[in-house]
């Protein structure tokens, strides 16, 4: 087979060496044409280099085409997926730092609340400029696979306005689904499931083994497991109130939802920070940089250690490779995907993006109708959706009314903060983010008026004194004393797969 992909943000190593090392387990994509583009040269360099060594020691003659002009990497593509961080951990810091000065405690902070919302707007104005460059350069078709967050708003951008037909993908329905088949007494392919809502707030509305119904036998096993009823609180304790158990992390969960993270006394009743998912504050960030710090110091020894196996055992459980291979082999692969709703969930909006399953071959993408969501859980799905349509909306046109009715909107920052403090906020990160949001360059000039104004006539809010729940960054040297496990930190894309000891 002979056509090409591209990845975009290819000096993302969990996700691009990993998801290039499933492509490589398909033998019919040994002759495809490959295009890596970033617009960190540093970065792309090191993966470029990473992933050919691979290649070459896969016996597979394969040259990988690096380039930072994405227009160039984008030519021709049938496939393109995009891995990007706009902002990369500079904004992300941001993201965290700046709201939790005003109450906002995020453990993530990369798909909604205040951190994620700020986010979207980066992700948004960024999607679509890569829309345009496929529209005019790629394959006709071509279809964009986004792993980049916020998912849902930046799909829905990228269908709605890009015009390029996105898929999101995530990998947090597997990992729930593994977590619950163990928590049961199962192996995971034992266990049969139906996920529906959002990303990051798909529901198990199904779970099932031979044919016997297990909603019942979840909060049991959870509540007699040791380790769930210590480290999934805040997901055992929504499961309880609506009848579901779902898909994303403690940690996730807490900051999507207004009830676990609005009182700094409360936080930590809800918590264990066993590993940074379970909800540490700025968790992801941490690992995140110490992933960065670690690849960097540690990347001329993976270039002498053993290249990736392109075996089938070794292919991880990212959807990509597998829709890929469907659509261009007739494989089928059933997986869950983020999708424009239009009618496959009855009781949310046509026009949002659902995470729902489908079926893949050659024939495309199929969406079986899923029907109503059980009612509380459409709502709590509704809330978000309407923060998600906001945030994309006021993304597209730069407009800061929308993107403060999307902050009071939020679960999370609207329990925390006032209208007034949200609006300082969004100045203040508006401001403090200004070199990635042109859309705003306008209304930035017009956020420092009304901060210097704020600060002469005496309405200023002054930050609480309040730093969360977080661990100390791990050091090089720190690092160096277990570097399996920094080695594993900065190789994954899913981070958050192991539990080590508490430290």
């Amino acid at each position: 087979m002979s056509f090409k992909i591209a990845f975009i943000g290819a000096g993302s190593v969990g996700f691009t060496r990993t998801l290039f090392a499933d492509l490589m387990t398909v033998p019919e994509f040994h002759n495809i044409e490959v295009a890596f583009t970033d617009i960190n040269k540093h970065n792309l360099d090191m993966v470029t280099a990473l992933c050919q060594r691979d290649l070459e020691e896969n016996g597979i003659d394969i040259k990988i085409h690096s380039t930072t002009d994405r227009r160039e990497a984008f030519k021709d593509a049938r496939y393109i997926i995009n891995c990007v961080r706009i902002g990369m951990l500079e904004a992300f810091e941001m993201d965290v730092d700046i709201p939790l000065k005003y109450g906002v405690d995020q453990c993530v902070g990369d798909t909604l609340c205040t951190g994620g919302i700020f986010y979207g707007q980066r992700g948004v104005n960024a999607i679509l400029e890569f829309c345009k460059d496929i529209r005019e350069v790629a394959e006709p078709g071509a279809i964009m696979l986004n792993y980049a967050n916020p998912n849902a708003m930046l799909t829905w951008a990228a269908n709605k306005y890009g015009k390029v037909n996105t898929i999101g993908l995530c990998h947090g329905v597997q990992g729930g689904h593994a977590q619950i088949a163990e928590a049961l007494g199962y192996k995971q392919e034992e266990v049969d499931i139906i996920c529906a809502g959002i990303n990051h707030q798909t529901w198990y509305i199904s779970v099932k083994h031979n044919g016997e119904d297990l909603l019942d036998k979840i909060l049991p096993a959870y509540e007699a497991n040791e380790e769930l009823s210590q480290t999934e609180k805040v997901r055992i304790d929504v499961l309880k109130n609506f009848g579901y158990y779902s898909t994303e992390s403690n940690g996730h969960l807490s900051e999507y939802v207004s009830w676990y993270r609005k009182r700094p006394e409360e936080v930590e009743k809800w918590i264990d920070l066993g590993v940074w998912i379970n909800g540490e504050t700025g968790g992801y960030l941490r690992v995140c940089r110490e992933g960065r710090n670690w690849f960097e110091e540690d990347f001329p020894n993976w270039m002498k250690e053993p290249a990736k196996k392109y075996l089938p055992e070794n292919r991880s459980h990212e959807h990509g490779s597998y829709i890929i291979e469907g659509l261009e082999t007739g494989r089928v692969y059933r997986g869950h995907f983020n999708v424009m709703n239009n009618g496959c969930i009855t009781n949310l909006p046509d026009e949002c993006i659902v995470e729902v399953p489908g079926y893949v071959d050659a024939n495309g993408m199929n969406i079986p109708k899923v029907g109503d969501l059980p009612l509380g859980c459409a709502a709590v799905c509704s809330q978000s959706i309407w923060v998600q349509r906001l945030s994309v909306e006021a993304a597209v046109a730069g407009d800061i009314n929308l993107l403060r009715q999307a902050m009071l909107m939020d679960p999370l920052t609207g329990a925390v903060c006032t209208p007034a403090e949200i609006h300082q906020m969004a100045d203040e990160m508006l401001i403090a983010e200004s070199k990635w949001l042109p859309q705003y360059a306008e209304e930035v000039e017009r956020a420092k008026k009304r901060m210097q104004q704020r600060k002469a006539d005496g309405t200023f809010i002054a930050p609480r004194d309040y730093k969360g729940i977080r661990l100390q960054e791990k050091t090089i040297e720190e690092m160096r004393q277990n570097k399996e496990a920094a080695r594993s930190n900065a190789a994954e894309a899913d981070k958050a797969k192991e539990r080590p000891a508490a430290e």
